[in-house]
């Protein structure tokens, strides 16, 4: 194994991102990178650095045939004794590929359940003004058609990008290694990538912040004395709000979908192997507080008919569920 394989495995078994391993050496994180892919070889110095760091000896870094020593004191990790999955660069290829048509789908299902009310939201303010020659039932029955339509559609996608992702489910779940070059084409993809990523991103922000101005446009506009007028003005406006919206976030996730694939590859972040661990405890907090939320969502929705303010539901929720999830991970880091 060659230093640039060593140090991808030691910093992956501490749980540390490149950033931080660039922290504790006091190296920019370019550095780093280019060592793990072999661009470049640290200096004498960084080497000693390296050994204190990952408690191991210098020799065992510049030695290629040399395996790791373990002192007693040492501990084993959780996934010692057992051999990790290798990724092959035909693997990694796939999982890139297969992450952006999920990315396409995923971000369409999505934007197609914001848009699944609009026409609800019109049909019924259209007949409650008269400007839709329908009855009650009528106007109900032709709305909820296009939204059962829409939202099992996005079901449809949601499941076909499930399934056909099944098979790199051991990636998202599962501690691995890459095989010999593969974590520098991952990140060079990244940073070939990064601009259009941040012009998505800010993109489909502006989008959902400029998501209000229909219904300030609509307040501002004259001729408002009329309640039936003003009431169909509302009603267009937040449909122009939920398209925007819809626009706006098919953007943000089809874009985080689409880059978060490098991260997973490289193991950084969310997907570092302590989070990983951390991960199986997860799920059960996981699937109780989105199932709250998810029946809460329908319930208010149905019973109000206010699908044009329930939508920010999603938002603060996964606001929400970030915090929940960090004091869950507080108080096991505790008790342990």
């Amino acid at each position: 194994m060659i230093l640039a394989d060593k140090i991808i495995e030691l910093r992956k078994k501490n749980g540390w991102s490149q950033e931080e391993l660039a922290e504790k050496l006091d190296v920019s994180r370019q550095a780093v990178s280019k060592w793990e892919s072999a661009q470049s070889v640290p200096d004498m110095n960084r080497i000693l650095l390296l050994s204190q760091v990952f408690g191991v000896s210098t020799d065992y870094l510049l030695k290629e045939e040399m395996e790791e020593p373990r002192t007693p004191e040492q501990p084993l990790p959780e996934d010692a004794g057992k051999a990790l999955r290798r990724v092959s660069l035909e693997e990694a290829q796939s999982f890139l590929a297969y992450r952006r048509q999920s990315a396409a789908r995923i971000s369409l299902g999505v934007g197609l359940c914001v848009l699944s009310p609009v026409a609800l939201i019109l049909l019924g303010v259209g007949q409650e003004t008269g400007r839709w020659a329908l009855s009650e039932e009528q106007a109900v029955g032709l709305g909820l058609l296009p939204l059962f339509l829409l939202i099992g559609t996005a079901v449809a996608l949601f499941v076909l990008s499930g399934v056909s992702g099944k098979k790199y489910e051991y990636l998202n779940n599962e501690c691995f290694e890459t095989e010999y070059g593969v974590s520098g084409f991952v990140r060079e993809r990244r940073e070939r990538t990064q601009g259009a990523f941040a012009v998505q991103l800010t993109v489909g922000i502006v989008l959902c912040v400029l998501s209000a101005v229909p219904i300030f446009v609509a307040m501002c506009l004259p001729g408002g004395n009329e309640a039936p007028v003003t009431d169909f003005r509302y009603a267009v406006a937040v449909a122009a709000t939920l398209c925007c919206i819809a626009c706006g976030v098919w953007l943000i996730v089809r874009a985080c979908v689409a880059h978060g694939a490098y991260a997973v590859l490289l193991e950084e972040g969310g997907y570092s192997r302590e989070q990983k661990r951390d991960q199986h405890q997860n799920q059960t907090v996981s699937a109780c507080y989105w199932g709250v939320v998810t029946a809460g969502y329908l319930a208010y929705s149905f019973i109000t008919g206010r699908w044009d303010r329930s939508w920010i539901v999603w938002p603060v929720a996964g606001v929400l569920y970030g915090v929940i999830i960090a004091v869950v991970g507080a108080v096991r880091k505790k008790d342990v």
